[in-house]
């Protein structure tokens, strides 16, 4: 199809690699590792991912300091020259909008390829005028023309979100540096009005695997997710077929399957991690405290069960 945006496509919502368990001598065991994070995100390449998303929940982002998340944002922005077409986006949101506008214009100065912003979710009631005002705010002192930010829409875990209208405001304001938004609203009826009232118009990244098909034939033209970690392979492949005009209902049975499965662990982070390590052979990262590793009885079980889906 030729009529796709140019952030269109699978991505994984990675996580962030640690320094693994046991803790490194005179390192502690969350201390990020450029050359863990460089070799993962060849891993998400080669299994079917279009780009990843650093920073997302999943990568555990509202656990980084600004002062953390630009150091690996200039130390990472060189996996773009070693991987053909690998898109990144950044996760840069914030409950202040300086610290957002500084982490967004930054990810833009270092040709990150787009940046999804979470609401200032620290403020649960504020209006879609206040939403306008902050998100106007930031696209006009952060975004250059030719880069694109995405809304981050995830209500659960927020509290706050996108409403359509909010949306329309935004998207006719800034028709192309506002590129639409990621659909983490776990709504199905969510991306039906999105498709309804936007069609093509605006980028919808569908964030719930269990629903990739629908979100694409209500006009989503990709998907970021948490279990794209590990299953990208099968979202590659709704993808495609979905592009060839074929059928991927068998696909998405199991990548529904799959998704059910992996809901049963919250939050994801550990769970995927723990998998990458015994289905993959990654090594076992370490998580953020307040999250809590799994222990290794857990794993093994859960490693089994997921092989048999």
């Amino acid at each position: 199809m030729t009529d796709l945006h140019p952030l269109s496509g699978v991505y994984a919502a990675a996580v962030t690699p640690y320094l693994g368990i046991p803790k490194t001598p005179g390192k502690p065991d969350t201390a990020f590792d450029f050359e863990l994070l460089a070799g993962f995100l060849h891993f998400l390449a080669e299994r079917g991912c279009h780009g990843s998303l650093l920073f997302g929940t999943t990568g555990e982002g509202p656990s980084f300091s600004p002062r953390e998340r630009e150091a690996v944002l200039r130390s990472i922005r060189v996996i773009r020259h070693q991987i053909r077409d690998f898109k990144l986006l950044v996760g840069t949101g914030t409950s202040s909008l300086s610290e957002t506008i500084e982490l967004t214009k930054l990810a833009c100065d270092l040709g990150f390829d787009g940046t999804v912003v979470l609401p200032p979710y620290y403020y649960r009631k504020a209006t879609d005028d206040g939403l306008f005002q902050w998100f106007s705010e930031l696209i006009e002192q952060a975004v250059p023309q030719g880069k694109y930010l995405l809304g981050y829409h995830i209500p659960p875990m927020t509290g706050l979100g996108f409403s359509l209208d909010l949306l329309e405001r935004l998207k006719t304001k800034f028709p192309d540096r506002f590129a639409g938004v990621k659909d983490s609203s776990h709504d199905e009826s969510f991306a039906t009005a999105l498709g309804e009232r936007f069609g093509k118009d605006l980028l919808v990244l569908n964030g719930t695997d269990s629903y990739f098909h629908h979100a694409l034939k209500n006009h989503a033209q990709g998907a970021i997710t948490a279990p794209a970690n590990l299953i990208s392979d099968n979202l590659r492949n709704i993808w495609d077929m979905f592009q060839e005009g074929g059928d991927p209902s068998k696909v998405q049975a199991k990548v529904t399957a799959q998704r059910h499965f992996l809901e049963q662990f919250s939050p994801i982070a550990p769970i995927l991690k723990g998998l990458l390590h015994k289905i993959h052979g990654l090594p076992l990262w370490a998580v953020r405290p307040p999250l809590e590793h799994l222990d290794e009885r857990t794993l093994e079980d859960a490693a089994e069960k997921f092989l048999r889906i």
